[in-house]
């Protein structure tokens, strides 16, 4: 098994819909494991193009209740990748996903919405 690191920050909530019960939210996902085939010698990373990921093992990652997503691509896909000398690789990407979000809205205007943004993966 590979122990594949996660961090992700919000970068906007863009809308919220009551009737749909969803939103949508822009987000910065970085995901970090270490590949000992990708080992060189030196000492500085390497900053790789976005279009190389499909050369590249990465972790089936998804976001659990989402209606849609896009990944950014203007102007060239908002992918990084970053392999260090150890063989560690940094994948950071740049989503927008529209996700469910049951609402009870009975005790509008004075309620109270928890939503959840979820990731899982599944590897076969």
């Amino acid at each position: 098994p590979v122990s594949v690191g996660m961090s992700m920050d919000i970068a906007s909530i863009d809308t919220i819909s009551e009737i749909n019960m969803d939103y949508t939210a822009t987000i910065f996902l970085r995901q970090r494991w270490t590949d000992e085939r990708l080992c060189f010698d030196g000492n500085k990373s390497l900053s790789l193009d976005g279009r190389l990921v499909e050369m590249l093992w990465v972790p089936d990652t998804f976001i659990v209740d989402s209606k849609k997503s896009f990944l950014h691509d203007v102007t060239v896909e908002n992918r990084l990748i970053r392999i260090y000398p150890n063989g560690t690789v940094l994948y950071a990407i740049r989503i927008t996903t529209t996700v469910s979000c049951s609402m009870d809205l009975t005790k509008y205007p004075m309620d109270k919405q928890t939503c959840t943004l979820q990731l899982e993966s599944c590897e076969s």
